[in-house]
């Protein structure tokens, strides 16, 4: 669900890895789609077919990513993460497996004095999400 009005957008650099990250998070949750991807062509500054520039949603949440063509000296830190709510306690258990694959654990998932269930992880690509079972 493409969002007309959002004014602010995550927006998530990555090294080669754009399109593979997209599939992934867009296969673990649901309502959640690829919505736009433009690629390098074969005479452009990055590698060709690689992502130039990409736009996904989750959760009607859009968020946009690249594949950089320049190597920084950083990457994703913690300091800044996605926080999304989940539906359901089958939900925040299945993103919590599976974005924490290969990944690591900054908050196990547990209930919180502010949380029914909440975790910290950061996936296999470096990006932060906090999940969140709000209480009803």
């Amino acid at each position: 669900m493409q969002n007309e009005k959002q004014k602010v957008h995550p927006f998530l650099m990555f090294f080669g890895t754009a399109e593979e990250a997209m599939d992934y998070y867009t296969s673990i949750f649901d309502d959640s789609e690829i919505i736009s991807i433009s690629r390098n062509g074969a005479n452009g500054e990055g590698e060709e077919g690689k992502v130039l520039h990409a736009t996904f949603s989750i959760k009607g949440q859009e968020i946009k990513c690249i594949d950089s063509s320049i190597k920084h000296d950083f990457t994703f830190t913690p300091a800044i993460s996605l926080y999304v709510s989940c539906d359901t306690e089958e939900e925040i258990t299945h993103v919590y497996e599976q974005l924490s694959q290969d990944g690591s654990v900054l908050m196990p998932l547990s209930v919180y004095p502010f949380s029914n269930k909440f975790c910290w992880v950061m996936d296999k690509y470096g990006v932060s999400w906090q999940l969140d079972l709000p209480n009803s």
